[in-house]
């Protein structure tokens, strides 16, 4: 192990953070695009020495115990399968990813809020087919009014996501950082250009 990293680490304890594990269900799938199914490393190797996980693929750099020398997993895969949920969670996050974070209104992209559609004053709940996602001129001008009143309309009817389409939506939205070796698991089942 180089010294220098040694060190780096010893005077920023934080550094070991940025060597996440892409984590994979034992169909070698992510268990989530987006998020990304990401653990610290220290929860990856934890994992490996519990025997919970295959390592795939590892990062150069290691850590080291006074009796052993692990180089840090990169991608990791689970032992046991971890059935995908059948219902998406109705939450503000898987909302906003449904509607591909975009105005339902405009399709602006930015500062998003949620909207009842049918207003709530107006008797409208909150649910999959009453709520979008709103930027805050649109929300604003609707106010309580319904679509016609406001001279709005939708770019998409909502309605409940089924889990297969989120997440397909969230490979849509790749995080900031991709370590080389996560590519092969990441888009292995995308249609490959003739």
């Amino acid at each position: 192990m180089d010294g220098d990293f040694r060190t780096e680490f010893v005077r920023e304890p934080a550094a070991l953070r940025s060597y996440p594990a892409l984590v994979l269900n034992a169909d070698y799938r992510p268990l989530s695009y987006y998020p990304l199914s990401l653990w610290t490393w220290q929860e990856a190797v934890k994992a490996a020495w519990l025997e919970r996980v295959d390592i795939v693929a590892e990062y150069d750099h290691c850590v080291r115990s006074p009796s052993m020398t692990l180089r840090i997993p990169s991608v990791i895969v689970l032992k046991d399968y971890v059935k995908p949920q059948k219902r998406v969670a109705f939450t503000r996050f898987n909302l906003f990813l449904r509607d591909e974070f975009r105005c339902q209104y405009c399709g602006a992209k930015g500062e998003l809020t949620f909207d009842h559609v049918v207003p709530r004053a107006r008797g409208g709940v909150t649910s999959w087919e009453n709520v979008v996602a709103a930027c805050s001129p649109c929300n604003l001008s609707k106010g309580s009014k319904s679509l016609r009143q406001a001279g709005l309309s939708l770019r998409k009817a909502p309605r409940p996501p089924e889990p297969e389409q989120l997440r397909n939506m969230g490979r849509k939205f790749p995080p900031n950082h991709l370590h080389e070796s996560w590519l092969d698991f990441l888009y292995w089942d995308a249609e490959l250009d003739a």
